[in-house]
């Protein structure tokens, strides 16, 4: 990345515009890879162009902040703020409808209201109960979670590993914020850590090694839709986790 090093000069009269050029083509693969990878795991309608065209924006953008000082690799930042700006571009959508969300917003809040009460993971029987439905209808709610699950999980998982990657608040390398980052990312192992094996299995699954929902299913002798619910319920139960540690219930 050396030879590139004028493409990323400071003072923009300084900046080697073929050199920029050559960067954007060499990077253009990554967009188009990103886009398809988060397009997987969302409904047919979402453009896979639209998404495309946010992370060129994401990927001009790392050009233009990206600082050699820092010691980060460039393809790591660049990944970043890729797909930084393809999940950006997805919440200003607003493709999940309203009942979604908001069925969403009850399952975190049972869920959240039971762990206090059992001081344990509750079953799904019992959330069910407690938000006053048939088991059926929760699986159902779970199986319409599954798009807003994948920006809650991509958000968390984007905020976390690399603070020194936030370049736009110079208040977040404050040691307070330091701190907060760290705890927060040890609550976010912590809970994945404590998920039940077949849990973990399917989160490391989908988000690391990529495979869609119905390639797990055969994997593990499972039926897609079941692999959706858990799915869903996982990050929904770390949504929830990360509610309560926000509004001090940690």
């Amino acid at each position: 990345m050396q030879k590139y090093q004028a493409a990323f000069n400071t003072e923009k009269d300084k900046v080697d515009s073929k050199l920029r050029k050559e960067l954007i083509l060499k990077y253009a693969p990554l967009v188009k890879y990103t886009a398809e990878r988060i397009a997987l795991r969302l409904p047919p309608h979402i453009s896979v162009e639209d998404l495309e065209g946010a992370g060129v924006v994401g990927l001009l953008e790392a050009i233009d902040k990206f600082d050699f000082n820092k010691g980060i690799k460039f393809q790591t930042y660049a990944e970043h703020r890729i797909k930084g700006a393809m999940l950006d571009e997805l919440r200003k959508m607003d493709w999940t409808p309203r009942s979604v969300r908001e069925g969403t917003r009850r399952i975190e809040d049972a869920m959240i209201a039971l762990r206090a009460r059992l001081g344990r993971e509750p079953e799904d029987h019992e959330v069910a109960e407690e938000m006053g439905i048939d088991i059926e209808a929760y699986y159902r709610m779970l199986n319409k979670a599954r798009g807003i699950n994948l920006l809650s999980f991509e958000a968390i998982m984007e905020d976390n590993p690399g603070t020194e990657l936030t370049d736009e608040n110079p208040d977040m390398s404050s040691p307070v914020n330091t701190l907060k980052k760290k705890e927060l990312t040890q609550i976010v192992s912590s809970a994945l850590s404590t998920l039940p094996e077949k849990e973990q299995l399917i989160i490391s699954l989908y988000y690391y090694d990529e495979l869609t929902l119905k390639e797990i299913a055969k994997v593990l002798g499972l039926t897609e839709s079941r692999i959706s619910q858990i799915h869903s319920k996982t990050i929904i139960s770390l949504r929830a986790k990360l509610r309560s540690y926000y509004e001090g219930g940690l």
